[in-house]
């Protein structure tokens, strides 16, 4: 657990745990990304209720509204995805999904929000989408950097590194293990990368 370093800003604080996280994960965002990321969790902080959401149900929702309607419920279910994926993995089991739905749900969301944003914002967006899985291992390594127990049993960390090639995932294993598993031939984000076992 490191050193807790209050800064003059909760935005300063916010932007100095991604980034001590960015570095312990080997993931290095563009700078819009880390932004979006940090001002992701300052408004997380005050919306605690959004654990009780179902998201599916708000993305069906979101196709349904008309186009910015649309496009803002999207935005959102990309949103709650990356923050149930990384910082509440464990809501997965809970809802019996696996934590690839949360992924594999955000991408959508964001990449369908990208489509309907006419700015230049729509690249942020498909950047989100890209990006998802080390967003997400870039949040878990945030919670283990301040001294919390992974939200990831073996087979979850597991199922997650196979389908979405997560490296905090492939990490939770190496520490959690001595298996050596081996990566399916298929993954979500269609990826073929690092599929040799884990030695």
């Amino acid at each position: 657990m490191s050193d807790l370093v209050v800064h003059p800003t909760s935005t300063a604080q916010w932007h100095a745990l991604v980034s001590e996280a960015e570095s312990a994960s080997g993931c290095v965002l563009q700078e819009d990304l880390e932004s979006y990321l940090v001002f992701l969790l300052m408004r997380f902080v005050n919306q605690p209720h959004m654990l009780a959401r179902v998201l599916a149900m708000d993305y069906l929702r979101g196709l349904s509204a008309s186009d910015r309607a649309r496009r803002e419920k999207l935005q959102e279910v990309g949103d709650h995805c990356l923050l149930f994926s990384g910082l509440f993995p464990q809501q997965a089991e809970r809802r019996m999904v696996k934590i690839s739905y949360f992924v594999d749900l955000g991408r959508v969301a964001y990449s369908q929000t990208a489509e309907l944003t006419p700015t230049q914002m729509a690249s942020v967006y498909t950047d989100l989408a890209r990006e998802f899985v080390s967003l997400m291992d870039i949040l878990q390594t945030m919670r283990a950097l301040q001294g919390r127990q992974s939200q990831l049993t073996p087979l979850n960390a597991f199922d997650l590194w196979n389908e979405t090639g997560s490296r905090h995932a492939r990490r939770v294993i190496e520490e959690l293990t001595d298996a050596q598993p081996v990566a399916g031939p298929e993954r979500s984000d269609g990826s073929d990368d690092d599929h040799t076992p884990l030695h």
